[in-house]
């Protein structure tokens, strides 16, 4: 299961969260597992059992000042109570001062006790949809990314067939490279999967006897994308005579990753064979599958239409025989 620990969501900074650790820097290490939140409520009165201590607890106003209006020993008592549960997190929105108890409890239980400047509302809705991306299952997967027209094609084979050199050439037409070799795949809601590059490898290609390149310093930015959907998956297998290779196109094959099906082409290599030509007509047509034309369903209909014309003629000229 997908984790983060408090001190990478306190590293964090393109979330925008602006968070800073208050007490319970032995706890850095704990993890948050969902992607949901929770306010304490009733807890700071003592009743702990629908608490869920593997949620960030957020602390806004309405805890503070009910705090603050407890006579000393019962904000403490109860505030003990809750700090003895592991607690993976608490955060103090709109830069509110924490009661001194709770900044001693945390501290000696190891809970971190964290603080934004940012309202409850807001900061609530900022994490949540931050742990919802982060906590989404990911994967690797050997192969090359590019972006071809828009569509997020995913190119697979075994080593050495041909992978990168086919991506190069696509980059060379115009086209983006995501990433080569190992793609960090990330499911995202409802159900997309978008695939990056890793960051040793970022912007990086490796082409057999050129050795290592970087796409971003020969070609420029308008060559890269830092991520992109996965549309469409391609495998490229050597040619085999033996084997019946799809002609119609009327196949639907899938590549599962995550549990999510992927349109899959498997293409044969063999010299002659302009493969990057094939790729970039892949991605047009699954172009315009996704609008609802199917270049070879239409055919088969228009042929099935024309045999049945050609039944019907010639069922026609027999009956027509018979009779005479």
């Amino acid at each position: 299961m997908a984790s983060i620990s408090i001190k990478e969501l306190l590293a964090e900074k393109e979330a925008g969260l602006d968070i800073e650790l208050l007490a319970g820097e032995s706890g850095l290490e704990k993890v948050v597992r969902i992607p949901r939140i929770q306010k304490p409520g009733l807890a700071f009165a003592g009743y702990t059992e629908s608490l869920h201590p593997d949620r960030i607890q957020v602390l806004g106003a309405t805890e503070l000042t009910y705090l603050a209006n407890l006579p000393p020993e019962s904000a403490e008592a109860h505030l003990d109570k809750l700090c003895e549960l592991p607690i993976c997190g608490m955060v103090i929105t709109k830069n509110q001062a924490p009661p001194e108890c709770l900044l001693k409890l945390t501290e000696e239980n190891g809970i971190p006790l964290l603080r934004t400047h940012h309202q409850s509302s807001n900061f609530i809705s900022m994490i949540t949809r931050f742990l919802e991306e982060r906590l989404l299952p990911s994967t690797t997967v050997h192969g090359v990314l590019v972006d071809v027209l828009g569509v997020g094609v995913l190119l697979m084979g075994k080593s050495g067939i041909g992978k990168s050199e086919c991506a190069l050439d696509l980059i060379l037409r115009g086209h983006r490279l995501v990433a080569d070799d190992v793609i960090k795949v990330r499911m995202k809601l409802p159900a997309v999967l978008f695939g990056e590059g890793s960051d040793l490898l970022h912007y990086h290609m490796e082409i057999r006897g050129l050795g290592i390149i970087n796409i971003k310093h020969l070609f420029g930015v308008a060559a890269i994308r830092e991520r992109k959907k996965i549309d469409l998956a391609i495998e490229l297998v050597e040619w085999d005579s033996t084997e019946d290779y799809d002609r119609l196109g009327l196949e639907n094959q899938t590549y599962s990753v995550l549990d999510l099906d992927i349109p899959l082409q498997k293409i044969p290599v063999r010299p002659g064979r302009n493969i990057t030509s094939i790729v970039e007509v892949a991605a047009r047509n699954q172009l315009l599958k996704e609008m609802g034309y199917h270049s070879a369903i239409e055919f088969q209909d228009r042929l099935e239409k024309r045999m049945a014309e050609i039944a019907h003629l010639h069922s026609h000229e027999i009956i027509g025989d018979n009779l005479e």
